[in-house]
């Protein structure tokens, strides 16, 4: 009776052991995004006429198909890209790529460094130091990572043909001794907020948003409950950092975008461009936030190019 109630109350529940099986992959992409868009979101999808960001971005991977999409979502192909439209001293320096973990050279690497894979979401190990790693964990941990198309999950098309690898980074960290994470929603080529992740280590993350201003906006749950006045340290990078993430969601040109920055004491570093942001299943927002957003994003030059 209780399994029923938990089905009843999130259909997902029973479509997430298909989903990681496999058994969904033979779906057509429309079919496969509104069955998991009602069970995820609890409504049905409109494709005809979206008007939520969440509807949109489901819009959008159906029918934004931008040849430069795969490259800006390859973790090693995009700092190449960023490289070239905004310069070198963005990027995270790149320590090592290989295509097997075994092909990794450990006692090349610092005593301090990140491994990830280029083509998913999760694959990240941070040593902090190299003498504790466990290595049969990594090893386990990213293997399995080598194995996943990205693209099933929430048919996001760029992900598809990824092919997988491995990377090493420099590791990085901030002035609070970690490293906060700066998502800036692109609407059309213009930033107006931001989305700042704060407290990763402590295991419970805790997001806020905040415009140009570096005024909160409660857009989402917890800054509708964050007290009067509530806010956080502005980075000293921020104004610039707007700029940036502005300047590289114009060159991209998509309808919507995120772009994620880190501000390191006088530096400024390129994270990741997520062209679908929690796969368009984003429940952490609030309904009129999403409304408000989808009302930002233009999607009528794409449709009328659609049509010629």
């Amino acid at each position: 009776m209780d399994f029923l109630k938990k089905i009843k109350s999130n259909p997902y529940h029973v479509l997430s052991p298909l989903l990681m099986s496999g058994l969904l992959n033979g779906l057509p992409d429309e079919q496969f995004l509104k069955m998991m868009y009602r069970a995820q979101m609890g409504k049905k999808l409109d494709l005809d006429d979206p008007k939520t960001l969440n509807e949109k971005i489901q819009w959008l991977k159906l029918h934004d198909r931008n040849p430069d999409y795969p490259i800006m979502v390859d973790k090693y192909d995009a700092k190449k890209y960023v490289a070239e439209k905004i310069g070198e001293e963005y990027i995270i320096p790149t320590l090592g790529v290989w295509e097997r973990f075994e092909d990794i050279d450990f006692d090349a690497l610092p005593d301090r460094f990140v491994l990830k894979c280029t083509h998913d979401s999760g694959g990240l190990v941070v040593v902090k130091d190299k003498k504790k790693l466990d290595l049969e964990a990594a090893r386990k941990k990213i293997n399995k990572s080598l194995k996943n198309n990205y693209y099933y999950l929430g048919r996001e098309w760029p992900y598809k043909k990824i092919k997988p690898r491995i990377i090493a980074e420099q590791y990085m960290e901030d002035e609070t001794g970690e490293l906060v994470d700066y998502k800036f929603y692109c609407f059309n080529g213009k930033v107006d907020c931001v989305l700042g992740c704060f407290d990763r280590a402590s295991g419970d993350t805790k997001f806020y948003f905040f415009d140009r201003g570096w005024n909160l906006k409660r857009y989402n749950k917890r800054g509708k409950e964050a007290p009067e006045g509530f806010t956080k340290p502005k980075p000293r990078n921020m104004d610039r950092m707007f700029d940036v993430a502005e300047k590289l969601g114009g060159i991209v040109g998509a309808p919507f975008l995120r772009v994620d920055l880190y501000s390191v004491y006088d530096r400024i570093y390129f994270g990741e461009i997520t062209l679908y942001p929690s796969s368009g299943f984003d429940l952490g927002r609030l309904p009129e936030t999403d409304l408000m957003f989808g009302q930002r994003v233009d999607l009528s030059p794409l449709k009328q190019k659609n049509k010629a």
